[in-house]
């Protein structure tokens, strides 16, 4: 059996793609193992696998908003599309798209917050300029 092996890349060579996805899977944007929060959106305070501080990333605001941005554009559309060509009762409609739009903002905000600290980290961003 084979042990996947990861190479920490140095401060020249942060690749923003790899960096993207790890984030969005919650993970260390630098190894790739580590986990990346501790709670929902909590961030941890390093990497357990390889020792990154998170302690100066700041996402803010922005996953709330890029979440609302990409469940309004898809929710918005599909919404008329189910009205126009179903006719559903309104309070069934309602419901329908209630706990779709909440399900997906839940599932879209972790995932957006990590993908804004790869970001951060590939960027060399804030504290992570000096940090490895």
């Amino acid at each position: 059996m084979q042990t996947e092996q990861t190479t920490i890349p140095t401060e020249l060579e942060r690749p923003m793609r790899p960096a993207l996805m790890r984030g969005w899977q919650r993970k260390c944007p630098r190894c790739g193992n580590g986990r990346l929060l501790k709670g929902y959106l909590k961030l941890a305070d390093t990497c357990p696998v390889c020792k990154l501080d998170y302690t100066h990333a700041r996402a803010d605001d922005g996953p709330a908003y890029l979440t609302i941005l990409l469940v309004g554009h898809l929710m918005a559309p599909l919404l008329h599309v189910v009205f126009v060509h179903w006719r559903p009762e309104p309070l069934v409609l309602f419901t329908i798209f209630a706990v779709g739009c909440v399900g997906l903002s839940l599932y879209l905000l972790p995932r957006l917050k990590g993908a804004i600290v790869g970001f951060q980290w590939a960027r060399s961003m804030g504290g992570f300029g000096r940090a490895g």
